[in-house]
C-alpha cells in the first residue's frame, strides 16, 4: 500500500490537505502531484468549504520534485509534475501554505501557489535550482517575482540565499511565523476559517476581482470592475442579513 497519499479534514468550513510522500519528505512526484489535484477540486466543489489549508506531513512542508522523475521528464511530463502547485494556484477559494518544514524548489512553488504564508519554527525557503543545474520551472520565477520583487527574486534564486520563517516573514515571504507546530496550524485554521465565515460566492468573487486588479494599470479600470461586483452583492441577503445584525447589536448597546 502507498503511502504516497493527500489527506483532508474539513472542520467549520475549512480544508486542510496534507500532502505525505513520507520516503521523500513530501517530494512531488507524479502521483503525489496528481493526488493534490484531485484533492483541491474536490475541496473547491464542495459548497461547505470556504477555504484550504495546505501543509506537509512532519517533519518537511516538501522537499521539491522527484529527480528521479525530473532526470527522465519531457516538457509534456514537468506539467504533470506542476499540476499540484497549479491546482492550488488557480483554485477559486482562498488557498494558505502552513509551512511546517522545508519548502524546497518545487515546495516553494506550492508555498507561493498559495494566497498567504504562514510559517512554523523549523520552516526553511530553500530555491536550490541553481545548485541543481536545474532551470526554474512552473512558473516560479512569476510568483516569486510578485512575493518577492526583484532583489529578493534574484538573492534567493541566483545566489541561493535560505530563509528561515523569521526571516521570510521579515522579507514578505512569509505572512506570519510561529515559536511551535502547534501555534502554526492553529493560526491558520483560524485565519483561514476568517475567510470561511464569509459568504462563499462573495470570497470567491473578490479573489477573482483581485486577480483582475492585480493586471490592471489604473485605479479608474480597478474602480471599474468592482463597482459591478459591490452593486451585487448590495443586493445580496447575505449583505441585508449582517447589516441587519449589526444594526440590532449596536441597538442593544
Amino acid at each position: 500500500m502507498s503511502d504516497i497519499e493527500v489527506r483532508t479534514e474539513i472542520t467549520d468550513g475549512v480544508a486542510v490537505l496534507t500532502v505525505a510522500n513520507p520516503a521523500r519528505r513530501n517530494a512531488l512526484n507524479l502521483e503525489l502531484s496528481q493526488r493534490l489535484v484531485e484533492a483541491v477540486d474536490s475541496a473547491a466543489a464542495d459548497d461547505g468549504v470556504g477555504a484550504i489549508v495546505v501543509t506537509g506531513e512532519p517533519p518537511a512542508f516538501c522537499a521539491g520534485g522527484d529527480l528521479g522523475e525530473l532526470q527522465e521528464a519531457d516538457p509534456a511530463t514537468l506539467k504533470r509534475v506542476y499540476s499540484g502547485f497549479l491546482a492550488i494556484a488557480s483554485c477559486p477559494l482562498p488557498t494558505l501554505a502552513a509551512v511546517n518544514g522545508a519548502a524546497v524548489g518545487a515546495g516553494i512553488n506550492l508555498a507561493l501557489a498559495c494566497d498567504v504564508r504562514l510559517a512554523g519554527p523549523t520552516a526553511k525557503f530553500d530555491v536550490r535550482f541553481m545548485q541543481l543545474g536545474l532551470h526554474p520551472g512552473g512558473g516560479y520565477t512569476w510568483m516569486a517575482h510578485r512575493a518577492l520583487g526583484a532583489q529578493g527574486t534574484a538573492a534567493m534564486t541566483l545566489f541561493g540565499d535560505v530563509l528561515n520563517a523569521r526571516e521570510a516573514e521579515r522579507v514578505g515571504l512569509a505572512w506570519r511565523a510561529y515559536d511551535t507546530d502547534d501555534d502554526l496550524m492553529a493560526g491558520a485554521r483560524e485565519l483561514a476559517g476568517r475567510a470561511a465565515a464569509a459568504p462563499r460566492d462573495l470570497i470567491t468573487t473578490t479573489k477573482a476581482t483581485m486577480r483582475i486588479a492585480s493586471r490592471l494599470d489604473a485605479h479608474t479600470d480597478a474602480t471599474d470592475v468592482e463597482v459591478r461586483a459591490q452593486a451585487e452583492s448590495v443586493h445580496s441577503d447575505a449583505f441585508a442579513e449582517r447589516v441587519a445584525a449589526l444594526q440590532q447589536k449596536i441597538g442593544k448597546k
